[in-house]
């Protein structure tokens, strides 16, 4: 089985040490991985776009699974492992986990100077749905990958969770045990983009569980970037 590893990433310097040990983390965690980044070259930067070119690149590839991974967060290896062997056949997708925990400064210290990630101080975020998915590039495609006009971080995830439960008949798998987001400089949450990220939410928490409304917004989104 080919696995890709695709990492939306744009350089910046508080965001480069928790870049450098997400792909530490994957090249301990698999055999062999491939790693690859991904920026479109959005203004703000394009992370749903980002992740949507990293499935492209996996069929290039024929890689048969995709890991979605955003550049701080850290996955255990064993719910990584069997999200990617369940994957592969049951057309949704995967999160290789059931706790999402920010490990904010202080942990993100702790970890940095040895503490094993289990022990490090963190924050449980109740109901995440990002950090890492695991899929085969026809699974994304079948509810529409994720909306290229989300720009910038927020309101991506929450959208495409709702076109996933929707489209695929079912919430995407978990599998028991933690992810950890490492602490860098939080981008902006604010400005016109980021009003009108959480006004596109709003439209795919409207259609959930409608069929025919949410192929409708996926087929609007394809119509507008493909024009950008």
């Amino acid at each position: 089985m080919r696995v890709l590893v695709a990492i939306p990433w744009r350089s910046q310097p508080h965001r480069v040490a928790a870049y450098t040990d997400t792909v530490q983390r994957y090249h301990d965690l698999l055999p062999d991985p491939d790693i690859l980044d991904f920026d479109t070259g959005h203004e703000p930067f394009g992370l749903a776009a980002s992740r949507n070119t990293g499935v492209r690149a996996a069929e290039q590839l024929d890689a048969d699974i995709v890991v979605l991974a955003d550049a701080d967060t850290l996955p255990e290896r064993e719910p990584l492992l069997a999200a990617i062997d369940a994957a592969l056949d049951d057309g949704l997708v995967h999160l290789p986990y059931t706790e999402y925990r920010s490990l904010r400064q202080a942990g993100t210290d702790q970890f940095r100077a040895g503490v094993d990630l289990d022990y490090c101080a963190s924050l449980v975020v109740d109901g995440a749905c990002s950090g890492c998915y695991v899929t085969t590039p026809a699974t994304w495609w079948a509810h529409g990958g994720q909306d290229e006009r989300f720009l910038g971080w927020g309101g991506e995830d929450a959208a495409w969770y709702a076109a996933h439960t929707t489209l695929l008949g079912a919430e995407p798998v978990r599998h028991d045990g933690c992810v950890y987001s490492l602490h860098h400089e939080a981008s902006p949450k604010d400005g016109e983009q980021y009003s009108a990220n959480f006004s596109l939410v709003y439209r795919y928490h409207q259609a959930q569980g409608d069929e025919a409304a949410m192929r409708a917004l996926i087929a609007e989104s394809a119509a507008e970037t493909a024009t950008v």
